[in-house]
């Protein structure tokens, strides 16, 4: 029974996998081939759907814009919640576990929610289709995530290191900097992929915040409608490409998310 314990996670992985595979797979044949008969494998394979993305400035543009304000969100939103999430797991205040109560709220609003009053907002101070408006959009759902799964790394850290550190000589700032955040970077490995992840996910502002400079994939690839139908092979190519950069992420901070599982954080 031991020689086949590998065989059940074998096929588990494989039927995970099995919806990717078919993506990518059909991302390489064409449209008429997608609707006109069932193979594993492209029997005309092409690379004229990835070839469309990348010359088309649309598409193109959709992707670039998607990966801006995404990136600019993910950093505006460990910066903010690093210092929050000190103060949470350092400091007792009158009301400090309301507050962070009331933080995980703003996460668990569904982001349908806000997008009407953000788009009031950013029409009228100026800031409507450009990246950092979708970027300051998605931090009122990432900050309050980050700073609960920062808060339960730093809790994790001795206070004596604080102490100590201030008996060296040290300033708050060089502190936090020089000692407190390397010692936490799993922490922030975490954090800073779950908020890449959720911004680079979400539809529903990012559509409403934005028109054409700012545009990002998701929205893009409502374009493959046409008079004829979808253009599968192109729509499947774009849904290839969007999971690449998820994949990179995922790759660097690896180690990091599986300390957050021992630590009960993620």
């Amino acid at each position: 029974m031991k020689r086949y314990s590998w065989l059940i996670p074998t096929l588990y992985i494989l039927f995970l996998m099995l919806p990717i595979y078919w993506l990518v797979s059909m991302s390489f044949k064409t449209t008429n081939e997608i609707l006109g008969s069932f193979t594993l494998f492209p029997t005309e394979f092409t690379l004229d759907n990835y070839r469309k993305i990348f010359t088309d400035p649309v598409w193109y543009n959709g992707y670039r814009n998607s990966l801006i304000y995404v990136s600019i969100n993910t950093v505006l939103s460990v910066a903010v919640a690093l210092p929050a999430a000190y103060a949470f797991s350092r400091y007792r205040f009158l009301g400090d576990k309301h507050l962070f109560f009331w933080l995980l709220t703003n996460r668990m609003a569904p982001a349908a929610v806000f997008a009407l009053p953000f788009f009031q907002l950013y029409s009228a101070i100026g800031l409507f289709d450009t990246y950092l408006a979708v970027a300051l959009a998605h931090t009122l759902f990432n900050i309050p995530l980050a700073v609960w799964i920062l808060e339960g790394f730093m809790s994790g850290v001795p206070k004596q290191l604080d102490e100590t550190a201030y008996i060296d000589g040290y300033s708050f700032p060089s502190f936090f900097i020089k000692i407190f955040i390397p010692t936490i970077a799993a922490g922030i490995g975490v954090a800073a992929f779950f908020c890449f992840m959720f911004s680079w996910v979400e539809l529903l502002l990012a559509k409403t915040l934005t028109a054409v400079h700012a545009k990002p994939i998701a929205a893009t690839m409502t374009r493959t409608a046409s008079s004829s139908g979808y253009e599968l092979g192109l729509l499947a190519a774009a849904g290839t490409l969007t999971i690449v950069p998820g994949a990179i992420v995922i790759y660097f901070v690896r180690n990091y998310i599986a300390k957050g599982f021992a630590l009960g954080r993620v």
